[in-house]
């Protein structure tokens, strides 16, 4: 591994040092936070699942009306050939996060937000960092609402995957005022479980493994997984309409997203969940997503 050499970026046509990937103040993705995002992640150097991932980002371009200018194949191409330019700079037992960024281009203030000009297209590779997660594989994470609730489907469809974090944000802090390392649980305006600032939240109840719809949530390509997982090994699952009372009250909880794959949560708002340890059906389906990439997900982690 080169330690002088330095990873490229690839922005709206050009293969350019990451040192030097620069775009323009008037972008709307700083003007206006106009911008869709997708984070795909690699096992063994190898990318998971990106093809679901760019079927959801232009998904996401369709509905926001952002024409990106390239076709999903021609994206999936210099994706990976980004990839592989940057890949020999990545440690033999490391993975990349594979990060797009699109936005409607230049907007100069005025009176309509129409796509006047070409996208601005941005991929990177940045290595995968876990050691934040790490610890919560075996003593589980403390999960937290907050007290500010989901935007509204109805204002903004959560399946949009949308660059814009603040609202994440600013729940994440609220649940830290609680417990500095506590992950948050977003609950709708009508109180419902939504959604984690960056995945989805399941519980177990006597076996069966239960997740919101997407009516209030983001359709993750990890709880995805999870679903899939489910059905392989044979455990009952339900999509349903998840209260604070059935985290409280669950023999299992946990979040998925895309670095950390799945996320024990051992306490609820300061309740033990369960017995207070990592549980079996949690325990399984981690097993069984390190048997599908084919490398150890939480060894990984540890190793960091």
């Amino acid at each position: 591994m080169n330690a002088t050499a330095e990873r490229q970026v690839y922005l709206s046509g050009e293969w350019v040092r990451e040192s030097e990937a620069k775009i323009s103040i008037f972008d709307s993705a700083i003007m206006l936070g106009d911008c869709v995002t997708e984070s795909t992640r690699t096992f063994c150097h190898q990318p998971f699942r990106l093809d679901d991932h760019l079927k959801r980002l232009y998904q996401s371009l369709k509905v926001c009306r952002i024409d990106p200018g390239i076709s999903m194949a021609e994206m999936r191409a210099v994706t990976l050939k980004l990839l592989a330019t940057n890949q020999p700079l990545l440690g033999p037992a490391d993975d990349y996060w594979i990060v797009h960024n699109i936005s409607r281009g230049l907007s100069k203030p005025g009176p309509n937000p129409a796509q006047k000009n070409p996208a601005t297209i941005m991929i990177f590779n940045s290595p995968m960092d876990l050691r934040g997660w790490k610890k919560y594989y075996t003593q589980g994470c403390h999960a937290v609402t907050s007290f500010s609730r989901a935007i509204p489907a109805q204002s903004l469809d959560a399946r949009i995957k949308n660059r814009s974090r603040l609202s994440y944000t600013l729940v994440d802090q609220e649940a830290r005022l609680v417990d500095p390392e506590a992950q948050v649980v977003i609950l709708d305006i009508h109180g419902h479980v939504s959604e984690n600032k960056g995945g989805n939240i399941f519980t177990v109840m006597d076996g069966q493994l239960r997740t919101p719809t997407t009516d209030n949530c983001l359709a993750g390509i990890s709880r995805q997984t999870v679903l899939e997982l489910a059905r392989s090994l044979q455990i009952p699952a339900a999509e349903c309409c998840l209260q604070p009372y059935d985290l409280a009250t669950a023999d299992e909880v946990f979040f998925t997203s895309t670095p950390y794959c799945i996320m024990p949560a051992t306490r609820f708002n300061g309740l033990v969940i369960g017995n207070g340890e990592v549980g079996p059906v949690t325990r399984q389906l981690l097993g069984a997503w390190s048997q599908l990439v084919g490398m150890d997900i939480v060894g990984q982690a540890e190793s960091q």
